[in-house]
């Protein structure tokens, strides 16, 4: 009876050792390995493959050129095949501290690394990810300190007919407090929707980190779908999702603008918030961006704070030829000055010097000089990419609600 359990035993662990080989794919690979010198290393196991490339934002850029100007795309690197089928590559140099993604190419086909788990999705697009400690890397990773919540929640918007989806942060406490929270709405750009800040832009991350650091008042941060004519991100809509600005599966039945008031009314009814211009924020990227400056525009006693990142000119993305251009700008010009004679207290815009709307946001500034419009501008260096967004929002935050 005793030999009987002992092979019993001896078969069930056998039997345990197959399925985590079968679930893991054999001897496991460190990948990506980070070197202490910061250099990293990518590894892929793919015998049968004849040739396995990388890219990533972490290689030099090429540029594409397309209609709507020169973009950077993030470069590739061959990986060498080496013992047992395993494809190496390594950087040549160490890696500035940052958040990096990356996808392997493998005969010409796109795939992640199946030896890093940790993936985030940009629209229709999912890869992998890495953090390089230091500044600002470990403004972006998960420390060992109080963290915030972030919920996904239905909204009911009158104005566009339907539910709607939207990602809500609360700050680390809000649960077990009574205190009133200060609020930032914060806008994705085109290619995006309600996850895109806190999966690409890191926003739970960054706030959890500079809330602790105290160089950010505790808030809430409210990050909507601004396509209005999808009600969600994909595989989380009851409807098909086009990733496309101004596509969709409907015609909109509102615009942004006009519906955002159900978004504030959505908030204030269902969460802790201080309900006054003096702590209300509103921020975005490229058409986020241009939703930001027009909503804070068509509501202009409501914002304190506005943040404008690598944004195109209003008039140049509602209008359909040079004599629409020219109406959209003066009506917005109109706008401003009664923006600015009801007074905010800070018009913050923000674009890398590489961009591809970079003119268009010169030429907007330059709009604004010519009526007085007050503003801070930041500009940093390289293109319309999440590196420059988070920067400024971990720039932008601390900066909120200092009444």
């Amino acid at each position: 009876m005793k030999r009987i359990t002992i092979l019993l035993m001896t078969l069930l662990m056998c039997s345990i050792t197959f399925a985590q080989q079968a679930l893991w794919g054999g001897e496991p690979i460190i990948s990506p390995e980070i070197h202490k010198d910061n250099t990293v290393t990518f590894r892929l196991r793919s015998p049968k493959a004849v040739k396995v490339e990388i890219t990533g934002d972490f290689l030099a850029p090429q540029k594409i050129k397309t209609d709507f100007g020169t973009f950077d795309i993030p470069g590739t690197a061959q990986l060498k095949e080496g013992e047992k089928g395993v494809w190496e590559y390594t950087t040549p140099e160490p890696l500035a501290s940052e958040l990096y993604s990356y996808t392997f190419i493998v005969d010409g086909q796109r795939m992640n690394d199946p030896a890093n788990v940790d993936m985030i999705r940009d629209v229709a697009s999912v890869t992998n990810i890495f953090i390089i400690s230091g500044e600002p890397g470990d403004l972006y990773s998960i420390n060992d300190i109080p963290h915030g919540t972030v919920a996904r929640r239905w909204y009911d918007s009158p104005t566009l007919k339907e539910q709607r989806r939207i990602t809500i942060y609360t700050p680390p406490g809000y649960e077990n407090s009574r205190e009133t929270y200060p609020v930032l709405y914060l806008l994705h750009g085109s290619g995006g929707d309600e996850e895109a800040w806190i999966a690409l832009g890191r926003t739970a991350q960054i706030l959890d980190n500079l809330i602790k650091q105290g160089k950010a008042k505790p808030m809430i941060v409210v990050m909507p779908n601004g396509h209005t004519q999808n009600v969600a991100a994909p595989s989380e809509s009851s409807r098909r999702y086009i990733p496309a600005m101004g596509g969709g599966p409907r015609e909109a039945v509102a615009s942004m603008e006009d519906s955002f008031g159900d978004i504030i009314k959505f908030v204030e009814d269902n969460y802790r918030v201080k309900k006054d211009k003096a702590n209300r924020a509103i921020a975005g990227l490229s058409m986020g961006g241009m939703h930001s400056a027009a909503i804070s525009a068509q509501y202009p006693n409501t914002f304190n704070y506005i943040g404008v990142f690598s944004a195109p000119p209003i008039a140049s993305m509602m209008a359909r030829d040079d004599n629409e251009r020219a109406k959209y700008a003066e009506e917005f010009v109109k706008k401003l000055e009664v923006q600015q004679k009801n007074g905010f207290k800070l018009y913050w815009i923000a674009c890398g010097d590489t961009d591809f709307l970079y003119q268009g946001v010169l030429d907007s500034m330059k709009k604004m000089d010519e009526i007085g419009f007050k503003y801070n501008y930041r500009e940093s260096g390289e293109g319309h990419i999440w590196k420059n967004w988070r920067i400024y929002l971990s720039e932008f935050t601390p900066m909120l609600f200092n009444n």
